[in-house]
């Protein structure tokens, strides 16, 4: 924000009062209980920030302007009576100090789609996050600059490289490259007699290619979630699978527990901190399992409201410490 905008914007407690834009799926859809989103418009709303929705089907670009249809929002921590939505109007993207990315993937070309007309207002709006490195930096892809944090890994969908990779790993977990919340993620045993059929139904499914890992035993342990803010640790919820499934994903039954990092997940954090940061990725969460740094979560990372209703930080706070200051 220039020194002249800044002086004519309204204040409140000192800071200039931001026009924030929320892009997210349906607010009524919303489970507000495990959704970080949720509570970044909480803080923005507490702050005396302007807030706004709009789903991104409601983008539109006009002569190369893009624009939405936005309604005022108004959010209560309340289940089932969480918002209320004022008359909406089409303006410009441009309009807007703020705008939060947070819809859920897929990561499909109506996603990437969202990305390229955010990118065409970033970073004069600031767009969290960065439209640009959302796009090329999907989480599964992201992740592999840094293989020496990774489990064994191949992205494939040759059949003959998976086949030797099953041989020479015995256990191995596969899922969708652009798969989210834990859907379509299956262990395959060495002594699988399913394999052959699974993998012709996984390609009669899907044209993308597929993760293929070791798999971790230490996953019964607990996948730890830690969110980074602005490239540096903020919190961290362990989530451990249910007896009976390979995920340990909230939203597929895992149970959250309080946890601490070890020195080994310290260093995965100053590892990847830096790229983080020059990427402009103010919020990352990413998915550590006995060690090993399987995911980078870029797109609308989770964790926040656990971490909180567990005891740790008000890493929403931080994330909107960080916001407010890259406006000025």
């Amino acid at each position: 924000m220039s020194e002249k905008a800044e002086a004519a914007a309204p204040q409140i407690g000192g800071r200039a009062r931001l026009k924030v834009a929320v892009q997210t799926d349906p607010m009524a859809s919303i489970r507000i209980a495990g959704d970080s989103g949720f509570a970044l418009m909480l803080e923005a709303q507490a702050r005396g920030h302007d807030l706004h929705y709009y789903h991104p089907d409601k983008l539109a670009m006009r002569d190369g302007v893009p624009s939405t249809l936005a309604h005022p929002l108004a959010v209560r921590d309340t289940e089932g009576d969480h918002f209320t939505l004022g008359e909406g109007a089409r303006v410009p993207l441009a309009s807007f100090d703020v705008i939060l990315m947070r819809q859920d993937p897929p990561f499909d070309l109506h996603y990437i789609t969202a990305t390229h007309f955010l990118e065409r207002v970033h970073p004069q709006t600031l767009v969290v996050n960065d439209p640009f490195h959302v796009r090329n930096a999907p989480e599964k892809v992201f992740v592999t600059l840094f293989p020496q944090l990774m489990p064994a890994t191949l992205i494939t969908r040759d059949f003959d490289a998976i086949r030797a990779f099953r041989k020479e790993m015995g256990d191995i977990v596969m899922k969708p490259l652009y798969g989210h919340g834990g859907a379509g993620v299956f262990r395959i045993r060495k002594d699988d007699e399913n394999f052959g059929s699974f993998l012709d139904t996984f390609a009669a499914l899907t044209r993308e290619p597929w993760v293929i890992q070791h798999y971790l035993p230490a996953v019964r342990d607990g996948d730890k979630r830690i969110i980074l803010v602005d490239g540096t640790f903020a919190g961290a919820v362990n989530r451990v699978p249910a007896a009976d499934d390979l995920r340990s994903n909230m939203v597929r039954g895992g149970a959250a527990e309080t946890t601490q990092l070890t020195p080994r997940e310290r260093e995965i954090c100053e590892t990847i901190g830096p790229a983080l940061r020059e990427r402009g990725i103010i919020i990352a969460g990413i998915d550590v399992i006995g060690g090993n740094l399987t995911e980078i979560n870029v797109t609308a990372p989770t964790g926040i409201r656990a971490i909180r209703r567990l005891g740790g930080p008000d890493i929403a706070a931080q994330i909107w410490d960080v916001i407010e200051a890259k406006r000025k």
